[in-house]
């Protein structure tokens, strides 16, 4: 008699899912037989639809959900200075939404369903309007269950009133993503059934016996056995892989590349938005450096680097100057190497750069756990050398906190590795972008220094693929308060083992990367495996927000309100 594997299983109930959905392909009739390419639109006042769209992304037929017709939505370029007006109308069978990602406006008009408003329901426009306060390179997205997986989401483009502080002759945007013909209910459903069902970096036996021959058999055996004891495994890097995943780049698969001509000796600004659910992206283009300009929006020193890691939401904008014709691959390779997305800039839309391979996965180690004492970059520095230390001290507000079976890991020593590229891209041989390489263009030195700080642990159960803030699921949570007019330090203490791209709706966060005068203000922040990370909010925008972690599956629980009175 045949035995089927749980994983074997749960592949079965995945293919009925999808063949399912395929016959509900067939049988419904879409006004929107084929998904339209991106455009771009501008001015003051823009209809959206939001509807399915029969697309083919993987070779297979299946339903996305786009914006008018489009995967990805279209690109919408705003002026600073003016007020916009977007009517957004769902024909979906359920109620939808779209959140300005990054975007400072009232809270009125933040579009997260539950928070700030109902939601749009079925047949029926919502009017968003609101002054454009800022410039730079953002997104949006939908706020209203799985539908940004589906595919409701898009870029910003806002033009600056004052000339920007750097020249090129062409831009390009860059919006990564990760599709799957997979429901998305069906993959969350199979996470919280068997939490690393994608993932198959999984060890051998084989591995085992290499560490031995690497390390000596006591120590391998130390490592093997403190990782046990912990029930985690140092390779799960993505909850969710290329496995089912196809990555995209501006709606185009690895198999058709995106195309973005230049002519030889011009200058390219590259607008990167990490528009995907669930997927790090480590962004680099063989034979050229890029200049970063700007992160999440907002301009700061240029720094020159080989490859960035681009977290889910995050932005930059980086400038190449390709000295010659050659074509060059804009590789995106997931965090865990398991696919990447592709892009040709080309002078010639014949030409092809190589593409490269993909790099080996590096397994998490004890630090990224928080738990290793010997790293010498990630030892605790004496307070009065600490330059992650506050220079007076501020009142700390307790916040609730539960530990349990929702916290099965716990970060018994975390530092601030703002210089810490991240697991997959250390010692590389590449010059690679982290926090600490950040300072703002504008001078932070009269910002108002912080009235309290609040610690928040990012807490989780990966074996029960449970998430949540302080250990307690956000339908169980009373919201965080804020005063109007103060100025709040956030500190986070991650305590899992995954990266949390934390986001903070309507106000910006002002990370602290070791320099006191350039904090450089972000939307979302990066929580790395097992270290803490500090920034600084002012509470000028009434109103209740949401703040989250913006990886799609975690979403649901590891969710607070903001309440600003």
């Amino acid at each position: 008699m045949n035995h089927l594997s749980r994983r074997d299983f749960l592949k079965g109930v995945a293919a009925s899912g999808l063949a399912l959905s395929s016959i509900n392909v067939h049988a419904k009739s879409y006004d929107l037989i084929e998904r339209k390419e991106t455009t771009e639109l501008s001015g003051n006042v823009f209809h959206l639809t939001i509807n399915k769209t029969l697309v083919n992304v993987t070779g297979y037929p299946s339903i996305a959900t786009t914006i008018n017709g489009m995967l990805q939505g279209p690109t919408l370029r705003w002026r600073e200075g003016d007020i916009v007006t977007i009517h957004v109308t769902n024909y979906l069978d359920e109620p939808s939404s779209i959140h300005w990602h990054g975007i400072i406006l009232p809270y009125q008009m933040d579009g997260v369903p539950g928070i700030s408003f109902d939601g749009i329901a079925l047949g029926e426009t919502f009017t968003y309007t609101f002054r454009v306060q800022q410039s730079g390179t953002f997104w949006y997205h939908s706020h209203s269950g799985f539908q940004e997986q589906t595919g409701v989401y898009g870029a910003i483009i806002i033009e600056p009133k004052e000339k920007e502080p750097f020249a090129y002759d062409r831009e390009y945007i860059v919006v990564l993503s990760d599709y799957s013909d997979e429901k998305p209910s069906i993959i969350y459903r199979k996470l919280k059934i068997l939490s690393d069902y994608y993932n198959f970096n999984q060890r051998t036996v084989g591995d085992f016996f290499a560490e031995v021959k690497e390390k000596g058999f006591w120590e391998a055996w130390q490592a093997r056995k403190m990782w046990n004891q912990m029930r985690m495994s140092d390779r799960d890097l993505s909850d969710v892989t290329g496995y089912t995943y196809t990555f995209l780049m501006n709606g185009h698969s690895p198999s058709k590349p995106f195309q973005a001509l230049y002519r030889a000796g011009e200058i390219v600004r590259l607008r990167l938005i990490n528009a995907s659910s669930m997927t790090f992206f480590d962004v680099r283009i063989p034979g050229l450096k890029m200049r970063v300009v700007a992160a999440d929006g907002n301009n700061i020193q240029p720094v020159e680097v080989d490859e960035i890691r681009l977290g889910v939401a995050e932005t930059y904008d980086v400038i190449v100057e390709p000295k010659d014709s050659r074509a060059h691959a804009i590789f995106a390779q997931a965090m865990d190497r398991s696919g990447y997305a592709l892009g040709n800039l080309t002078t010639n839309p014949k030409n092809y750069a190589k593409v490269p391979k993909l790099d080996k996965p590096q397994p998490l180690t004890m630090a990224d756990m928080g738990m290793d004492m010997h790293m010498s970059s990630m030892k605790k520095m004496p307070m009065k050398h600490n330059k992650y230390a506050l220079k007076k001290p501020i009142p700390i507000t307790q916040l609730p906190i539960r530990w349990g079976v929702g916290t099965t890991m716990r970060a018994k020593n975390p530092q601030y590795r703002l210089n810490d590229p991240g697991v997959g891209l250390r010692n590389n041989g590449r010059r690679v972008l982290t926090y600490a390489d950040l300072r703002s263009l504008r001078s932070t030195k009269d910002d108002k220094y912080p009235d309290r700080e609040i610690i928040l642990h990012l807490t989780g159960n990966m074996e029960r693929y449970m998430w949540s803030i302080n250990g307690i699921p956000y339908h169980e949570a009373e919201p965080i308060r804020f005063r109007y007019g103060e100025r709040v330090r956030i500190t986070y203490i991650n305590d899992t083992m995954m990266n949390h791209p934390m986001h903070l709706h309507g106000m910006w966060s002002d990370l602290e990367t070791g320099d006191e005068n350039h904090l450089v203000r972000k939307h979302t922040i990066i929580s790395q495996p097992g270290s803490k990370i500090s920034f600084r909010v002012t509470a000028d925008a009434k109103g209740a927000w949401a703040y989250h972690c913006h990886l799609l599956y975690h979403m649901k629980d590891m969710f607070r309100k903001v309440v600003v009175t």
